[in-house]
């Protein structure tokens, strides 16, 4: 749906004034600050809603301002927020908000107001909804398209237990493309349960929304304006028959555009809409009306991601996540980097590929920005595949292509490769096609917290017979890992970090490495640092005040068993660094070699407890989970094997 065409449809069929939103004011008004719960709303006459609705954006967007956040998508769904908790008896009454990540409205109205200054701050507020956070966080959600599935159960569960309380899903357009959202749509017209799904069509997930979903819901919101004009033609014309029967005639030829059914309706929904979600005139006594019905119902909003501030509205991209900004001045021009992020090398990787091979084809599943693929969808759009938020289809769609002699590079972020799973396992590696994954935000991500944290990409890829894995410590290495891909001829990952690479690759060098071969990078005594990815850093660190030997290991799978025979051999103590998880990671696998090689030697693990790691920034979490140079030194020292007297100098 293209919102600089229906947008101003919008405004003009509407009342003058109703749903826009007032200049913002400089602080939180007497509306808001007397909001501490949901109950508070509810005691406001219905004509206050419109100053809370402005009251709260404003309050969002000064909170995104000081903490960094998603911007865009919150200030779209302030009135869907004010008018849900208005209507519905929260917390009795269950909300499900899909991906979450447009929550910060609902977290200021559930008494969360004070707290949004510690917004994805190390214990503070999570950007998303969870459930050991607030007793109106129904159910925790980062990742899209769970909505209408977990809200089904509840509903059900609501059935069971003979309850009257009402279940709610909020789901955006992106969302909806995802399998799973449909799958569960399919089966709550079966079930007939009591479920209304709010359908917040907004054209967005993160990049424009893509499919053939997309076209249809622009269909919809076309036969609602059809049906407007209809209604308008037949009042002006009315007494003027000859203009009136030309105008039928039109109207004969023109019905294609109004369908009799909609595809919701297919699936046994109760359809409404295309509404205006930002028109609290419409929307509370829409969902007052919805909240009395019964069975499953679908409500199809339409909104603005960034509305009320226009630097967003213009741009809702660049301000969907933000770091720190002025409000009156929007976010500064970035100052050109003195390194390229891991994610840029990968993007000029590809696009260099590309030029270089015909084959080369670039697949993501709705992660055209964040994945770094803007220029290689720009320069060879023949060979860009955004599949929208649908993973497991990427997957599958990749190995067709592999299947046919393409060189297909599925670009995901490692939390997002875990919904393609089975399909990495059965359609991929059961079948040795040569896929290529390029797992960007491989490891700890920093705010966005432990649904988002790439920490087991190593445990479920390294067990699959046939796959390769690698972690680069450079964007060098990022290139030459992705040249080597490209030759095998089977499945391979390429895992790495979110954040800048400490190199600047040459963009005009090729390398293909030796493939299972590691690179000793600083030679020590009694202790071997192994370090596996861009740890290696701080295990330099480490290694001058331990005088250590450090191994950058370069390969996961296969491992270089020949260098760890050797080590060792030559050291009381091996250490692994890893920013994954301990448990089936790559230390993991450091010991099953040595305990296949029969090798004797003390070995320290250091990676992601078995505990779920929260929220913060990258350095923070790094320092918390021991993986910093002075986690690492402290570890080592302590280690009985360091500790006692060298027993390889007492042999000799």
């Amino acid at each position: 749906m293209n919102h600089d065409l229906v947008w101003p449809l919008w405004q003009a069929a509407r009342p003058a004034g109703a749903g826009q939103a007032n200049p913002p004011t400089t602080s939180p008004g007497s509306l808001l600050a007397g909001i501490a719960e949901p109950a508070d709303l509810r005691a406001l006459a219905r004509t206050d809603l419109p100053a809370v609705a402005d009251e709260l954006r404003e309050a969002v967007l000064q909170s995104v301002a000081t903490t960094g956040g998603h911007l865009s998508s919150n200030l779209g769904t302030i009135e869907l927020a004010v008018a849900l908790h208005y209507v519905f008896d929260t917390p009795q009454d269950r909300i499900v908000w899909d991906v979450g990540h447009q929550t910060y409205a609902h977290k200021v109205l559930t008494g969360r107001r004070a707290a949004m200054a510690s917004l994805r701050q190390m214990g503070g507020l999570s950007g998303f909804p969870r459930r050991d956070e607030s007793v109106y966080d129904a159910f925790g959600t980062a990742h899209s398209s769970t909505s209408i599935s977990a809200a089904l159960g509840m509903a059900v569960a609501a059935r069971a237990q003979g309850s009257d309380r009402r279940v709610v899903a909020v789901i955006g357009d992106g969302a909806m493309s995802a399998g799973m959202a449909f799958e569960a749509l399919n089966n709550a017209g079966v079930i007939d349960a009591n479920l209304l799904v709010i359908l917040n069509d907004n054209d967005m997930s993160i990049s424009p929304a893509v499919g053939a979903l997309n076209r249809y819901l622009a269909q919809l919101v076309a036969g609602r304006f059809y049906q407007q004009a209809r209604e308008l033609t037949k009042q002006v014309l009315a007494g003027v028959p000859p203009l009136r029967r030309m105008a039928r005639r039109m109207e004969v030829a023109a019905k294609g555009m109004v369908m009799p059914s909609t595809l919701f309706e297919q699936f046994g929904f109760n359809y409404t809409g295309p509404i205006d979600g930002h028109d609290l005139a419409t929307l509370v006594p829409m969902l007052q009306s919805l909240r009395q019905a019964s069975g499953p119902r679908l409500l199809h909003i339409v909104t603005r991601k960034g509305h009320g501030y226009a630097p967003a509205e213009q741009d809702p991209v660049k301000y969907h996540g933000v770091g720190r900004f002025h409000p009156a001045l929007g976010l500064a021009k970035a100052a050109a980097a003195v390194r390229p992020t891991f994610t840029q090398v990968f993007g000029d990787w590809l696009c260099d590929a590309a030029e270089r091979d015909p084959r080369v084809v670039g697949i993501t599943p709705a992660m055209r920005e964040g994945s770094g693929l803007v220029e290689f969808a720009a320069r060879h759009p023949d060979r860009y595949f955004d599949v929208g938020i649908a993973e497991q289809h990427a997957v599958t769609f990749a190995a067709g292509m592999a299947c046919e002699g393409m060189l297909p590079v599925v670009a995901v972020y490692s939390t997002f490769l875990q919904r393609g799973y089975d399909q990495a396992l059965h359609d991929v590696a059961l079948q040795g096609l040569p896929v290529v994954f390029a797992l960007d935000r491989a490891g700890l991500v920093g705010a966005d917290g432990p649904t988002h944290h790439g920490a087991f990409d190593i445990a479920f890829l390294r067990c699959l017979p046939g796959m390769h894995l690698a972690a680069p410590a450079t964007g060098t290495e990022l290139r030459q890992m992705l040249d080597t891909a490209l030759t095998l001829g089977a499945p391979m990952a390429v895992r790495y970090p979110r954040g800048t690479a400490p190199d600047i690759p040459d963009r005009q060098a090729q390398g293909v490495l030796p493939v299972g071969r590691a690179l000793t990078v600083r030679r020590g005594t009694r202790v071997a640092l192994l370090a596996f990815g861009p740890l290696l850093a701080a295990a330099l660190e480490a290694g001058e005040r331990l005088d250590a030997t450090v191994i950058n290991m370069r390969w996961i799978k296969p491992l270089d068993t020949a260098m760890l025979a050797l080590v060792a051999s030559q050291h009381d103590l091996l250490v692994t660094l890893e920013d994954h998880v301990i448990q089936g990671g790559a230390g993991s696998a450091v010991a099953e070699s040595l305990q296949v090689q029969h090798l004797s030697c003390a070995l320290l693990q250091l990676g992601h407890p078995d505990a779920w790691t929260p929220h913060g920034e990258q350095a923070e979490l790094l320092h918390l989970l021991g993986l910093d140079a002075d986690g690492i030194v402290a570890q080592v020292q302590a280690h009985p094997a360091y500790t006692l007297s060298p027993v390889r100098a007492v042999l000799s």
